[in-house]
């Protein structure tokens, strides 16, 4: 493993420690490379601020581990996966949460919501003529809808079993894909 990509998880590690008991906005990059160890040089080499430290965490800690969740019949296991990141990094992301760091979770969440959920719509609608927009539209549609789902769970206090939602989410989305996906196939041959 490069160096770089060390004292970067060294830098990650030390901010998720201290959130676990200061709030974000509350955070220094002081405390940061006090914490690590480092000078205020090397995490200047490495990130811009604080913010883009954690839009990294959330880069490489989360999104590489859902890759393989992509079709229809794994997305609710990568779902799921999403649920036990956050129960798993809980300070950390409720820390998140309610501070001006949201934005990173909110991005972090749609990116990997996203592109779970456009590799599901690609592969159902793999045989079917239906415009990129429009599978595009699905994918959003379901990603802010899941989106919702996952902030509202934090803000109840991740009380829910995140295997629940899912199986709940999952009876509402089962066959609703490819239902939509015809009903736009079908627009769009009826518009030659």
């Amino acid at each position: 493993m490069p160096s770089s990509v060390i004292t970067k998880r060294a830098l990650a590690q030390s901010l998720k420690e201290l959130m676990r008991k200061t709030p974000l906005s509350k955070i220094t990059v002081k405390h940061i490379v006090d914490h690590c160890g480092v000078n205020r040089q090397t995490f200047y080499y490495h990130f811009q601020d604080i913010f883009e430290l954690l839009d990294w965490i959330y880069k490489t800690e989360a999104i590489e581990s859902i890759a393989q969740y992509r079709t229809y019949s794994t997305w609710t296991d990568g779902f799921l996966k999403v649920f036990q990141y956050i129960e798993s990094n809980k300070t950390f992301c409720l820390n998140t949460l309610h501070s001006l760091g949201r934005n990173h979770l909110d991005t972090y969440l749609y990116a990997v919501t996203y592109d779970l959920l456009i590799g599901v719509v690609n592969e159902v609608s793999a045989k079917m003529k239906v415009l990129e927009e429009d599978k595009k539209f699905i994918a959003n549609f379901y990603t802010l809808a899941f989106i919702g789902l996952v902030i509202q769970w934090m803000h109840d206090g991740m009380k829910e079993e995140p295997e629940r939602i899912i199986e709940k989410l999952s009876e509402l989305v089962e066959g609703n894909f490819i239902k939509a996906l015809q009903r736009y196939e079908k627009k769009q041959n009826t518009t030659f």
